[in-house]
């Protein structure tokens, strides 16, 4: 299919976009359009303005900003995941998006773009919510940041007004020798997930849990934050038998419901066994690193 006839704006500066995007309801921002255009394609989405961001000057920036790895709307994901900073401070970061469809998509697409969209498939979501993420917006109002938690409501839905643009998201850097691990599975390389996690944990020197975050998508309409599991964790010291009691934690929280790519007890299962396998790796890495400082 072709898209649905829309007037096509390139805007010079953000006060613009918000200007054109306050002018008209129907309107829909552009900046690498790897979810957008799809969705134009099969007019799943029939906007009558499409307003680009894509030339506005100094958004496509990686940064770190007090502590945060902060990055602007038309940073692509590519340029995301290879940045030193992200490698080096946020590497879940880079290992998340490197699960993001194909190369091609990476090239274009941009990390606030997928934020915006927030497929509850997505990787990104998932990582904004274990990495405390605040989303910061642009509108004829002036700025507003949200916490990831206040951000996504639902199934390709956020708390963006209509007039709003997303013009910069602010990734918190994990404490220095914090373990992670980014677990995913799809039906084929590329894929959207069926089900997915990503989880960071950090322990004192005495091995003692004292900072850890587990998030999961494909298991809801928003990313689910595993709190249950989390509080059970903090703490204490990890070894096999609490991995098998997070494992349990995870499917007694989560509610997933089925469709045409798997079932809920399926998605509920997997998830469970995902936490367990990234917790066991996040915690191995820890210790590593502890032992090697």
């Amino acid at each position: 299919m072709k898209p649905a006839p829309f007037e096509y704006v390139r805007a010079r500066s953000l006060h613009e976009a918000a200007e054109l995007l306050a002018a008209d309801p129907d309107a829909k921002v552009l900046a690498g359009g790897q979810s957008l255009v799809p969705m134009l394609s099969m007019r799943l989405a029939r906007p009558a303005r499409l307003v680009d961001v894509g030339r506005i000057e100094h958004l496509a920036y990686v940064d770190e900003v007090e502590g945060h790895l902060e990055i602007g709307a038309t940073a692509t994901q590519t340029q995301v995941a290879t940045h030193p900073l992200t490698l080096s401070r946020v590497p879940i970061l880079s290992a998340g998006i490197a699960r993001i469809g194909h190369t091609q998509i990476r090239n274009r697409g941009t990390v606030c773009g997928s934020l915006a969209h927030h497929d509850p498939s997505a990787e990104l979501p998932a990582l904004a919510l274990a990495l405390d993420a605040r989303l910061t917006s642009f509108s004829v109002r002036g700025p507003v940041s949200r916490t990831a938690d206040a951000f996504f409501t639902g199934t390709f839905d956020t708390a963006l007004d209509l007039d709003e643009v997303l013009t910069s998201v602010q990734f918190a850097m994990p404490p220095e020798g914090t373990g992670w691990s980014f677990r995913e599975v799809a039906r084929r390389s590329g894929d959207f997930a069926l089900v997915g996690v990503g989880a960071l944990l950090h322990t004192d020197d005495a091995g003692v849990v004292d900072h850890v975050r587990i998030s999961l998508f494909g298991v809801g309409s928003t990313p689910v934050r595993v709190r249950a599991v989390e509080d059970r964790l903090l703490g204490t010291v990890v070894d096999e038998p609490a991995l098998d009691a997070a494992a349990e934690a995870t499917a007694d929280q989560i509610d997933p419901t089925s469709d045409a790519h798997a079932s809920a007890d399926y998605r509920r299962e997997v998830a469970a066994h995902l936490v367990q396998e990234a917790l066991a790796e996040a915690w191995a890495t820890t210790r590593r690193k502890h032992a090697d400082a």
